[in-house]
């Protein structure tokens, strides 16, 4: 866990006394809502569907248990019982009145947390690999570089009022958990021949009307560098990005019209006099940054204790285990997922009694820390495996030990037409459907790795162009109808899914599911073949054939 500071623990109350007055000045007719609309999107409020969105920030997606427990308090004083963890570690809450907001911000104020540009044309929340510090496969631990970006990019005069908004996201595994290659600024810590550390910087990446993936501008900055590298895409982007056009200001619009090599000798030239300048971060402000992060005092444990060797005989226990624990850097320990993917949920909703029970066993099992992935699950990042018997039981007991992780039932989506002003299509439905459709373990299993992903318009939130399958909402004669695409993926390979064709009316969506999946068990070549392979292997139209057969 990072530790804060005085600095910044300052920051986030003058914070919160700001937007504390500009409430004030909404709600007494001061301001308008057009002069309102700038400010308050600035501190993570929407105007939504039926009531104002608040999005809270979650750097890096990590949480201290206090942090979690202020999290249900406000679900539960201010809204309506429940938070949405999103796909860029953030948690929305749907409900809470304007004339609220200021209190909610100032007790989230009281253990660290804030909301400032979760949304606006600003940079946003800093992202990396929920199992960041703990995965074996590790260069180092991102974190302490996300820290660094975090704190030079919040409220940077040059790059509060971008063009468009801006995202970033940074991995150091082999496995990239953080999707690095849809954002803005995607960054892959690796060390280079002289093991130095540094970074492999890619640009462009984005989703909504226009998906990109990103491209590598540069394959390796050291890491001394990396606050002044990144400035100079950012004054590149401030400078060319389009401002006439809200369809065409992401940086990834510059990119593509420009060329990733023009784009990069722009980027050259923006760097050469900031290189060696004041940003260059020396080995004594890093190790400053590193020291603030304390790591837990782990305990010398056998990986195969007792406690696990017994409850291998329940096979609930052993299910759930085999597809939600995964391996720890340190012998022993192990990390946990929790899914928010129960049968008939809503993906990625926590309610505040959950929240606070996660929180309890967070401190219990887990040295007070959580995590959130990507993929709108939770974490438990340190648990000793004798304790994986017990904590299974405790989850369970709170519906968050569905043993989905990575199964079909485990789908990403947006709040959708439920919610979201912007949306043509419901979501949450279809997503709920689906995880009734396969319920089954055994099936799920035998199905393998799928990713479904679920958006309600064009802005893609739900990531729907990098699902296995991606199911896009649209409206058509005033109906709601569904575009298909397979073979996307979001990983270190990503790859934007192909549409197999027409768009479907909603109550056919579970069906064309189900009929490409069945088509895929049919048409793999092994067991082991992922359904992204076979797609990769035959391409789009054996499915599309299973699909509109019928229809």
């Amino acid at each position: 866990m990072y530790v804060y500071d005085d600095i910044d623990q300052t920051l986030v109350n003058e914070r919160v006394a700001e937007f504390r007055d500009q409430v004030q000045r909404r709600l007494s007719g001061e301001l308008t809502e057009d002069e309102f609309k700038s400010l308050r999107l600035m501190n993570g409020v929407y105007l939504q569907l039926h009531a104002y969105m608040f999005r809270v920030a979650i750097p890096y997606g990590t949480l201290s248990s206090a942090q979690l427990r202020k999290l249900a308090h406000v679900a539960r004083k201010y809204d309506r019982g429940y938070g949405h963890f999103t796909t860029r570690q953030n948690i929305q809450f749907n409900w809470i009145a304007l004339k609220d907001l200021p209190d909610a911000l100032a007790d989230l104020a009281e253990v660290g947390i804030h909301a400032m540009q979760t949304s606006g044309n600003c940079t946003r929340n800093v992202t990396a690999d929920q199992w960041a510090g703990v995965v074996p496969d590790e260069v180092e631990d991102p974190r302490v570089w996300a820290e660094m970006l975090r704190q030079h990019t919040s409220l940077h005069p040059e790059f509060s009022f971008l063009p468009r908004k801006f995202k970033f996201a940074i991995t150091a595994a082999d496995h990239d958990r953080a999707a690095i290659k849809v954002h803005d600024i995607g960054l892959r810590l690796r060390k280079n021949e002289q093991g130095e550390t540094g970074f492999e910087v890619l640009v462009g990446g984005g989703l909504g009307r226009s998906p990109f993936i990103a491209k590598t501008i540069k394959s390796f900055v050291p890491g001394r560098d990396i606050l002044s590298y990144v400035e100079a895409i950012l004054r590149v982007y401030n400078q060319y990005g389009r401002r006439d056009n809200i369809y065409k200001a992401r940086i990834k619009i510059l990119v593509h019209e420009l060329g990733i090599e023009k784009f990069a000798a722009e980027v050259e030239q923006a760097w050469q006099p900031l290189a060696e300048g004041p940003l260059t971060l020396d080995d004594e402000m890093i190790e400053e940054i590193r020291s603030r992060f304390v790591y837990p005092a782990y305990e010398k444990l056998s990986a195969d204790p007792a406690e696990l060797r017994a409850a291998a005989s329940d096979p609930k226990f052993e299910a759930w285990r085999k597809n939600s624990v995964a391996p720890h850097r340190q012998p022993g320990y192990a990390i946990v997922t929790l899914s928010l993917k129960p049968v008939g949920g809503p993906p990625g909703d926590a309610t505040a009694e959950q929240m606070d029970a996660i929180a309890d066993l967070a401190d219990k099992y887990s040295f007070g820390e959580i995590r959130v992935g990507h993929e709108q699950n939770l974490a438990l990042p340190h648990v000793a495996q004798r304790d994986l018997p017990a904590l299974w039981k405790a989850l369970d007991a709170i519906g968050v030990a569905t043993p989905n992780v990575n199964l079909v039932s485990d789908i990403i989506a947006c709040p959708g037409l439920d919610y979201c002003s912007l949306a043509n299509a419901r979501s949450i439905p279809i997503a709920q459907e689906l995880t009734r459709r396969f319920a089954n373990h055994e099936t799920a299993n035998l199905i393998g790795r799928l990713h479904v992903n679920i958006s309600g318009c064009i802005n893609a939130c739900g990531h729907h162009h990098v699902g296995h399958i991606g199911i896009l909402g649209v409206e058509k004669n005033d109906q709601e109808v569904y575009q298909i695409t397979i073979g996307g993926r979001a990983d270190e390979h990503a790859k934007l899914g192909d549409l197999i064709g027409p768009a479907v009316p909603y109550a056919q969506v579970a069906d064309v599911v189900e009929d490409i999946v069945e088509a895929y068990l049919a048409l793999r070549e092994r067991p082991e073949e992922l359904f992204v392979d076979t797609v990769k292997r035959l391409g789009v139209e054996p499915f599309k054939e299973r699909v509109y057969a019928t229809r």
